[in-house]
C-alpha cells in the first residue's frame, strides 16, 4: 500500500482537497511531485536518516513534503504554523533538520528564523501569483521541484515522522521512533487488519478537520492515502463548515477531538439539521477526554457510528472502543489492543480493579527516545521495559481502561488528590459554557484550592451572576471537595487546534509570584 501504487492503477484519483479554496492533488501529481522534492533533497545531500521540518499551513504541499521524506528513508517534522520564530526555530533546529518547506503566508517568522536554524541549508516557499518577495535565503518551491525529475531515488526506504508533544506542561519534546528498515509498497505496520480501525479502502472520504502539523491528523491522512483514498482537508475547523464540508463531498470517516464535537452540538438545532451527514459510515475521536454527556449526544445524533481510541505519538500502547461498547461503558475509552495496561501506584506496585494509579503499558513495540533528552526517556519507562504517557486512571472487571486525568494537572488540597478533569467534563456540558479549565491554585492552609476558568458560549454574560450560576449547578453534581471555590472568565481559552488544553498558560498567572509550586 503506497501512493505510488495507486498512481500508477487510478492517476486522475484525487488524494487531496482542500474544502474551503477546493484545490486539488491528485495520485498522479502527489507522486511526481513526491519524487521531484524527494531527488531535491538527496541532491542536497540527505540521507537516510536525516530530518526535515514542514512549517505550512494546511495545504496541498504538506502531503508532498511528507511523502517525499515517507519514500527517501528521511524523518519529518511538522511544526505549528502559529508559533513565533523562537519557538519554531527551536523545534527546527532540536530536530536537525537540514532543509525545511514554508509557505509565503510565514515569510516573515521564516525570515527571522534565518539565524535561529544554522544546520538548515535548503528552504523552499510555496506561494502563489501575487505572493510578496521570498525572504533572504529561501526558494521557490514550485521553481526547485522543477529542476528535478519525477522518478523514484535509487535508494528508496521508508521514513518516519518524529512529531512533537504539544508543550501543554513544558517544553515540547521530539519523540524519535527508529526508522522501519522497509521500502515504499512493502507490508507496512500502518496498513494491517488491526491498525485499520476506519476500515480505509479506495472508495474512502476521510474529513481531515485539524491542523496536519498534529500527529493524529498528519499520519491518518497518511494512512488513507496508503490505502488509496481521498483526503478533504479542512484549512481550518469551523462547526458549520464541517457539516457542510461532509455533505458535500459525501465524506464516509473523519477523526475529531471533543471540542469540536461541542462546538457542533452547539450550533443551532436549524443549522445542525441543514446538512445531510447519511453518507458518514464510521468516525473517530481522540486526543483528549471526551465528557460522557457531550459523547451521549453525538452518538444520538450521528447514530452508532463513533469509535475512540486512547494513544500517544509514542506509540507505547493504545485502547479502541466502539459506540455499541461505549453504551455499556459510558467514559472508558477502551480495551488495550496488542498490549497490556497495568495501573500502578506512585511505588510502582500493581493496584486492584477500580482504583486510580499511573497507568502503563506493557508491549512488544520498538522502543522510542526523547531525541536530546535521555532523562526524560528514562522516566518514561521503567524498570520491567513498561512506558507510560503520564496519564492517570483505573482498569473496570472486564478490562476497560478509564482516564482520570494527567499526572500534571493533579489538584492536592489538603492532602487530598482531585482530579479537574471530571469537573471540567461538567462544566463544559452546561449550556451557557463553550470551554472550562480547572486547576489547583494557591492556599495558605489547604496547599491548593479548585479553580475554573470559563468561556463562556455568550461573552457578555461573564460575570458575577453566571459564576454563582455555575457554582450551584456543579455542586449539585459533584462532591463539594471537588468543585471549584470560584470562577473566572476568559474569552478565549488556550485550547490547541488538537483539543489539549493549553492549561499550563493560564496556571501559571496564578502562581506567577510564587518561587516554588509547594506551599
Amino acid at each position: 500500500m503506497h501512493p505510488s501504487i495507486h498512481a500508477a492503477k487510478r492517476p486522475d484519483h484525487l488524494a487531496v482537497v482542500m474544502a474551503a479554496s477546493g484545490e486539488t492533488l491528485t495520485y498522479g501529481q502527489l507522486d511526481r511531485d513526491s519524487n521531484r522534492l524527494a531527488q531535491l533533497l538527496r541532491a542536497r545531500g540527505l540521507g537516510h536518516g536525516d530530518h526535515i521540518a514542514i512549517f505550512t499551513e494546511n495545504r496541498p504541499e504538506f502531503f508532498v513534503a511528507m511523502w517525499a521524506a515517507y519514500r527517501s528513508g528521511l524523518y519529518w517534522t511538522p511544526i505549528n504554523w502559529h508559533l513565533t520564530a523562537d519557538e519554531a526555530a527551536y523545534i527546527a533546529d532540536d530536530c536537525e533538520a537540514r532543509a525545511i518547506v514554508t509557505s509565503a503566508s510565514l515569510n516573515e517568522v521564516a525570515a527571522e528564523m534565518v539565524a535561529l536554524t544554522p544546520r538548515i541549508t535548503t528552504r523552499l516557499v510555496c506561494d502563489s501569483p501575487g505572493a510578496p518577495p521570498l525572504p533572504a535565503g529561501h526558494e521557490r518551491y514550485s521553481d526547485a521541484l522543477a529542476e528535478h525529475p519525477a522518478e523514484p531515488v535509487p535508494d528508496e526506504l521508508e521514513g518516519m515522522q518524529m512529531m512533537y508533544s504539544s508543550g501543554t506542561t513544558g517544553r515540547p519534546k521530539g519523540i524519535l521512533p527508529p526508522l522501519l528498515g522497509i521500502r515504499p509498497g512493502d507490508p507496512h505496520p500502518l496498513t494491517n487488519s488491526t491498525t485499520n480501525l476506519w476500515g480505509f479502502d479506495e472508495e474512502t472520504v476521510y474529513l481531515s478537520p485539524a491542523p496536519l502539523y498534529h500527529a493524529a491528523p498528519s499520519v491518518t491522512s497518511s494512512i488513507v492515502q496508503r490505502y488509496g483514498g481521498t483526503v478533504v482537508c479542512m484549512e481550518r475547523f469551523e462547526a458549520e463548515a464541517c457539516l457542510a464540508a461532509i455533505e458535500r463531498h459525501r465524506v464516509t470517516s473523519g477523526q475529531f477531538v471533543p471540542t469540536m464535537f461541542v462546538r457542533m452540538l452547539k450550533l443551532p438545532p436549524e443549522v445542525r439539521a441543514r446538512h445531510d451527514l447519511s453518507s458518514l459510515r464510521l468516525v473517530q475521536h481522540a486526543a483528549a477526554p471526551c465528557p460522557v454527556e457531550i459523547k451521549r449526544q453525538m452518538i444520538e445524533w450521528w447514530g452508532p457510528i463513533i469509535g475512540e481510541y486512547y494513544a500517544g505519538s509514542e506509540n507505547v500502547g493504545r485502547t479502541s472502543i466502539e459506540s455499541e461498547e461505549w453504551l455499556q461503558h459510558p467514559g472508558s475509552v477502551g480495551q488495550a489492543k496488542d498490549c497490556t495496561i497495568h495501573i500502578l501506584d506512585d511505588e510502582g506496585r500493581e493496584l486492584p480493579t477500580g482504583e486510580i494509579g499511573a497507568i502503563w503499558f506493557e508491549s512488544a513495540n520498538p522502543r522510542f527516545v526523547y531525541h536530546g533528552d535521555p532523562g526524560k526517556t528514562s522516566q518514561t519507562y521503567n524498570e520491567r521495559g513498561w512506558a507510560t504517557l503520564g496519564d492517570v486512571g483505573y482498569l473496570d472487571e472486564e478490562g476497560y481502561l478509564f482516564l482520570t486525568d494527567r499526572r500534571a494537572f493533579m489538584i492536592i488540597s489538603g492532602g487530598v488528590n482531585i482530579y479537574p478533569q471530571e469537573c471540567e467534563n461538567l462544566l463544559i456540558t452546561h449550556p451557557k459554557v463553550l470551554d472550562a479549565a480547572v486547576f489547583g491554585v494557591p492556599n495558605e492552609e489547604m496547599g491548593e484550592e479548585v479553580k475554573a476558568v470559563v468561556q463562556p458560549l455568550d461573552p457578555g454574560s461573564a460575570g458575577p451572576e453566571l459564576e454563582a450560576e455555575l457554582l450551584e449547578w456543579i455542586r449539585e453534581r459533584l462532591a463539594h471537595y471537588k468543585c471549584p471555590r470560584s470562577i473566572d472568565f476568559d474569552p478565549e481559552l488556550p485550547r490547541l487546534e488538537n483539543g489539549k488544553l493549553y492549561k499550563r498558560l493560564i496556571k501559571d498567572r496564578y502562581w506567577a509570584d510564587r518561587d516554588t509550586r509547594i506551599v
